[in-house]
Order: C-alpha cells, then sequence, then structure tokens
C-alpha cells in the first residue's frame, strides 16, 4: 500500500482551495433570492434585533441552483432520519430593506 502525505488528496480526487478572503463560517438566519433568466443570486443575513448584515453573497446558474435544491433537500432528509423532523423557524416579522 502507499503511503499518502497528510493533506494530499487521494489519486483522481479535485483539491479545493478556501481563498484567502474567506476567514470562516459566517452564521445566516434570512436569505433573499433573486433571479433573472441567467442567474440565481442567494444574499444571506444575520439579523439580530432592529438590526441585520449580509453575511455572504452567492451568484450561480439555474442549473447549479437547481443541483444545490437537491443536495440541501437530501441532506435534510438524511438529517431528520437521524435526528427527527425540524421544524420550520419563524421568519422575520417584517419586511428586510437595505439602507443606502
Amino acid at each position: 500500500m502507499e503511503n499518502q502525505k497528510p493533506n494530499n488528496p487521494p489519486a483522481g480526487a479535485q483539491e479545493i482551495k478556501v481563498a484567502d478572503n474567506i476567514p470562516g463560517a459566517e452564521y445566516a438566519n434570512a436569505m433573499q433570492i433573486i433571479h433573472n433568466k441567467d442567474e440565481f443570486q442567494l444574499v444571506f443575513f444575520n439579523i439580530m434585533g432592529a438590526s441585520g448584515r449580509v453575511t455572504g453573497k452567492i451568484i450561480t446558474s439555474p442549473g447549479h441552483f437547481k443541483r444545490m435544491i437537491a443536495a440541501m433537500a437530501d441532506d435534510l432528509k438524511k438529517y431528520e432520519e437521524k435526528f427527527g423532523e425540524v421544524e420550520k423557524a419563524a421568519g422575520p416579522e417584517k419586511e428586510i430593506g437595505f439602507k443606502g
């Protein structure tokens, strides 16, 4: 058996690097989806009390968006099979807006 160095992906695996401007995870408890013919834009927020901030933004193609939805649905199904049904969180009490 061939020894592999730590952090080296197995043969045929795709290496994915984390960009330097992505320091770690951000908590999001709200999301807005905007779309046009060519792309979907997902804007994630962390809303606390009367204020909030954008924690991330993803722009992707309709085909990749559909694949992401299927992957999330599959993962949620597996989660619920293991830990029980997840109740949908309450939405914001008022409309979310931006200050310019």
